[in-house]
């Protein structure tokens, strides 16, 4: 059974973080969820979704300020990590390997076993120190995915645009999954 972490941090776009969790649930995979009190807070704001929703399609929840759960430790083995959101204090403490918390902990642990990280950066603009925040992480082994949204399957809701997002996420995973119409699959007309 595939096994994956997901954070959730207190950048806007939680939607992002709930989806994840509901998919990865849909096609049988354990989750480790960690949610920071700032992603609980958007979570209020963003979404219609209490935290027991959240309970109830995570395999397990870790608090936050455990840094003595399984997570902790390289030797909790699961297949990599996604933080959906990521807020820019995330992706700093990441790249300083400054583990204050479980989910920086986790991600740190991830990245010095060789795991697949994931980081859904969310902050727009960007300035050189986000920039640098970023090289830092991808030249460690993370993969930086900022929810850009692509158009050419011509998404018509907000839940199509968010989809693809998981779905390319799921992909970086080698996750079968069917969230998407992929390119070369769409009909073209002619010219």
């Amino acid at each position: 059974m595939e096994k994956m972490i997901v954070g959730i941090t207190g950048a806007s776009g939680v939607i992002y973080g709930v989806r994840t969790l509901e998919v990865l649930s849909q096609l049988g995979v354990e989750t480790h969820l960690i949610i920071t009190q700032a992603g609980l807070k958007n979570l209020e704001i963003e979404t219609r979704y209490p935290l027991e929703h959240l309970k109830s399609i995570a395999s397990y929840v870790h608090d936050i300020e455990d840094l003595g759960a399984s997570l902790a430790s390289g030797s909790f083995r699961v297949d990599g990590m996604i933080v959906a959101p990521c807020s820019i204090k995330t992706l700093s403490a990441i790249a300083h390997s400054y583990s204050h918390n479980l989910l920086v902990r986790a991600a740190d642990v991830t990245l010095k076993e060789r795991r697949r990280l994931v980081l859904l950066v969310r902050e727009t603009p960007l300035h050189e120190g986000h920039l640098e925040l970023m090289v830092k992480v991808t030249r460690m082994g993370g993969i930086i995915m900022p929810p850009v949204p692509a158009f050419y399957h011509q998404p018509k809701t907000i839940e199509e645009v968010i989809d693809h997002t998981i779905g390319k996420v799921l992909d970086l995973f080698s996750i079968d999954h069917h969230l998407f119409t992929r390119w070369g699959t769409l009909p073209t007309e002619e010219i």
